[in-house]
């Protein structure tokens, strides 16, 4: 008689084991969670997303935590490329206007026949860096983009 209950008891306090540390683990989860929203708020985006990657190892079967913490990824990453997009508008106006009076200049100096290998040179340059922030600027759009389609997925 003893033998057969030994088995139910055994499974009940595995049972009870489990569940309680289920619910640690969830726990646990919600408070990494936490942290990475106030990180999120407090502008440490690079430590939000450690503290996101870090629940996502550690708790696996946290789901609903997860979830969560997958949305506050697209958040952070939304907000970034919306900040660099931003800082890379400023820059890109500043070096366009640059790029045209340079391209002015050297336009007026060939016309005139004085135009030099360094103004060339200069205006090559300062061309080179514009379509490379507009590449930098067009790329923030498409993610930017791509983020706002997965959060309304």
């Amino acid at each position: 008689m003893k033998n057969h209950l030994i088995l139910p008891i055994c499974i009940a306090a595995a049972l009870t084991m489990t569940a309680c540390s289920s619910n640690d683990a969830q726990r646990a989860a919600e408070n990494m969670l936490v942290k990475a929203e106030k990180y999120f708020s407090e502008g440490s985006y690079d430590r939000a997303k450690i503290a996101i990657d870090s629940l996502r190892k550690v708790y696996p079967g946290a789901v609903e935590t997860r979830k969560k913490a997958l949305k506050l990824f697209q958040d952070i990453s939304l907000k970034e490329a919306q900040e660099d997009l931003a800082l890379t508008d400023s820059i890109m106006q500043k070096v366009g206007l640059d790029y045209k009076y340079i391209k002015e200049k050297v336009e007026k100096d060939k016309a005139e026949l004085r135009a030099t290998a360094e103004e060339l040179e200069l205006l090559t340059r300062t061309k080179m860096k514009y379509d490379s922030l507009k590449v930098r600027f067009d790329m923030q759009c498409a993610k930017i983009k791509y983020i706002h389609k997965k959060q309304k997925e």
